[in-house]
């Protein structure tokens, strides 16, 4: 029993993980595009609370979650598609714990900016191309993983 709870909750909170990081990217992404300084800096504040409730949580409970699967199932951590999901995670986290500092800082810049009744500085938007890239850059492997953790094969591999 405690198998079929601990799958489930691995599997909801990738999707917690997932659909709130692609939600809240979009949102910051549209508002940003607009460039509106009052609705950036409070899409910037929604995202900010989204990643500290939801994305967080989720991203800390998924390596947990993962790693006693696998040692459940006394799968090797050599096992490719273990292996892959592995290095897959430490990338997009790697890229996403940056994000999470660039969102700060694209909020109380966006917010000084609508306080003062100013357009969005220069330095939001470079913030915002950061932000957008490492984004795209988290984006790309956790939808990898998504493939393995079905899957349980890499692609290529037959």
């Amino acid at each position: 029993m405690d198998y079929i709870v601990v799958k489930w909750l691995h599997v909801l909170t990738s999707t917690i993980l997932f659909g709130a990081g692609v939600g809240s990217a979009f949102h910051l992404l549209a508002a940003s595009l607009r460039g509106h300084t009052a609705g950036a800096a409070g899409s910037a504040r929604n995202v900010v609370v989204a990643d500290w409730m939801l994305t967080t949580p989720a991203a800390i409970v998924q390596p947990v979650t993962g790693l006693w699967l696998v040692h459940r199932l006394q799968l090797p951590l050599s096992t490719p598609w273990v292996a892959w999901s592995l290095v897959l995670y430490a990338i997009a986290i790697g890229c996403w714990l940056p994000v999470v500092w660039i969102q700060i800082r694209m909020r109380d810049v966006a917010v000084a900016a609508d306080r003062a009744r100013e357009p969005l500085p220069r330095v939001y938007r470079r913030l915002f191309q950061w932000w957008t890239g490492l984004g795209f850059a988290a984006f790309f492997p956790f939808v990898f993983i998504f493939w393995l953790m079905v899957a349980k094969r890499l692609p290529w591999a037959g």
